[in-house]
């Protein structure tokens, strides 16, 4: 978890917003930011927080006031978000610097198959109701979901990267880095869909990866 904060020390975040996944929703985390860099934070937390999870879906949803509804059709599906906020000052939720809590309950369709799944999810945020209507904060986790999808599901879904066998020294963290790299470059060449890309290259391997990178 030490990365997290030496990758943020070199930058002026004052008045940014930092989005991370579950995985960075840690305390000392969260004082780092606003304490240290002077920034704010949304965090997502899910089941690996379970203390913090179940608070959080105790909260008094019911009487949030404040809601935001999107639906958009993509990527052959159509999803449905309805975004909740809670000011939770007054509400004793053990987490540095919360000001207010997010509940977003996604709704997604399948327009092959048909198939519904939903899903909800759950932020924190140092930002008050008037610095963050839940119009903002749907945006927000949104665009931590965009970094996610990407990026990570991309190099576990087309890489298999979950599956590898590469798991000593610094192995992983290389190949993680290669993989990074070639997404980087396809989408740089104007691929939007990577497995695609892949196999396109693959048709002439010994010729058009060199071409992608300008080796040839």
């Amino acid at each position: 978890m030490t990365c997290f904060t030496a990758l943020l020390e070199p930058y002026d975040l004052a008045g940014v917003t930092v989005t991370a996944d579950a995985l960075h929703t840690q305390r000392e985390h969260a004082r780092f930011l606003v304490e240290d860099k002077k920034a704010h934070y949304l965090l997502l937390i899910k089941a690996n927080q379970p203390g913090l999870f179940r608070q959080l879906r105790s909260l008094p949803w019911t009487q949030a006031t404040a809601r935001r509804y999107d639906r958009e059709t993509g990527h052959g599906r159509k999803e449905t978000r309805t975004t909740r906020a809670l000011t939770v000052t007054d509400l004793g939720l053990d987490f540095p610097h919360a000001v207010q809590a997010a509940k977003i309950l996604r709704h997604r369709t399948d327009l092959r198959s048909g198939k519904v799944t939903r899903q909800t999810v759950y932020a924190l945020t140092d930002l008050t109701a008037r610095q963050a209507s839940p119009q903002r904060l749907g945006q927000l986790a949104r665009s931590q979901w965009v970094i996610e999808n990407r990026l990570h599901f991309v190099r576990d879904t087309t890489f298999t990267e979950d599956a590898s066998k590469i798991r000593t020294g610094h192995g992983p963290d290389n190949m993680a880095t290669l993989r990074s790299f070639a997404i980087n470059q396809l989408r740089a060449a104007g691929h939007p869909n990577i497995a695609a890309g892949l196999r396109e290259m693959s048709y002439q391997p010994f010729h058009r990866p060199l071409d992608l990178l300008g080796l040839a």
